[in-house]
């Protein structure tokens, strides 16, 4: 998988953190938190978990942070690195976790197999889609838009002051990985792949489509809150099969469903003690962490108010993370 990798309705004001999708608390006091049964303990050392420029990624570093500081009394650092280079950090020591991947097996084998300073710390229970997608009054009113067939006959629709006369197809912040550059010429499609340059700019231009009815189609993924918030319909490209998509310069085949993983240091995983261990055993829903990503972007909580509201309201999920 090449994302992926590689998220009121929505503040056009949003804080501009990575993505500029959430803010995250990184401040001295926030990843110094006192534990949430009003112990005195000193920290048992610090976890850095890289931040990824997207709010589902926050909202899962954010709830595993909280839960290291406030029950297992660990300083945490939540330091901003986009996707790719935060795999680096297993190698230079500026980074412990990824706390969730969207694949990358060529980083896989560079950081795991050959210079073995990272591994698999299992899923996150998360299931993750990369897709095109229009808004849903363009699919009522041109029905065989969704078929990827038909984007050509369409292509004036989309055209922008940036897609050179050819039809705009608008993907997200430049450090996500995606195969829409070779999916736009191996399928013959008279589209320019546009970079509208973070998550927010997708947000906006989504919602702004559906509720100005502005023609609009974009790259997104799931999970994300959007898709409770804005009606959007997947555009159908070639079903994926295995290894359709092993060449990036000749792929022509739709994202698969990914199980999203964590991706840990090797020093981490050899030394980290419960806190790897609390790390391993995270795991929640597509549910879970839209609840989180929306508090966040959406109702005015900051990263670790978010958290901790999903953790007062899912004891016994998260108790079951906690190591023995």
């Amino acid at each position: 998988m090449k994302i992926r990798l590689l998220a009121g309705l929505l503040a056009l004001g949003l804080a501009a953190v990575g993505c500029g999708g959430a803010k995250v608390d990184t401040s001295p006091s926030s990843s110094a938190a006192p534990a949430a049964s009003g112990s005195s303990a000193a920290a048992t050392g610090t976890v850095k978990i890289a931040i990824n420029p997207w709010v589902g990624y926050e909202a899962s570093a954010n709830v595993v942070a909280y839960l290291l500081k406030n029950e297992l009394h660990y300083n945490v650092e939540l330091p901003e690195i986009k996707e790719q280079l935060a795999w680096e950090g297993f190698e230079t020591g500026d980074v412990d976790v990824i706390i969730e991947n969207w694949g990358h097996p060529d980083l896989k084998k560079k950081f795991i197999e050959e210079k073995k300073v990272a591994l698999e710390a299992g899923s996150t229970g998360n299931k993750g889609i990369i897709g095109w997608y229009v808004p849903k009054w363009m699919a009522d009113k041109y029905p065989d838009i969704t078929d990827y067939k038909n984007l050509n006959k369409y292509a004036s629709l989309f055209k922008t002051s940036e897609s050179s006369g050819k039809g705009q197809l608008l993907d997200g912040d430049p450090s996500y990985v995606t195969n829409d550059e070779a999916l736009v010429k191996n399928l013959k499609l008279n589209y320019k792949v546009v970079t509208g340059g973070s998550e927010a700019a997708l947000l906006k231009s989504a919602t702004q489509a559906q509720e100005q009815q502005k023609a609009l189609l974009f790259y997104f993924w799931t999970p994300h809150w959007l898709f409770d918030k804005v009606d959007l319909v997947r555009v159908n490209l070639p079903a994926w099969a295995d290894g359709c998509d092993a060449d990036p310069k000749k792929v022509a085949c739709d994202y698969p469903e990914m199980d999203l993983d964590k991706i840990v240091s090797k020093k981490f995983a050899d030394t980290g003690g419960k806190a790897y261990e609390l790390v391993k055993n995270f795991s929640w829903t597509n549910e879970d962490q839209n609840a989180v990503a929306n508090d966040m972007t959406n109702n005015g909580l900051t990263g670790e108010q978010a958290a901790k509201k999903w953790i007062e309201a899912n004891t016994a999920k998260w108790q079951a993370w906690i190591p023995k």
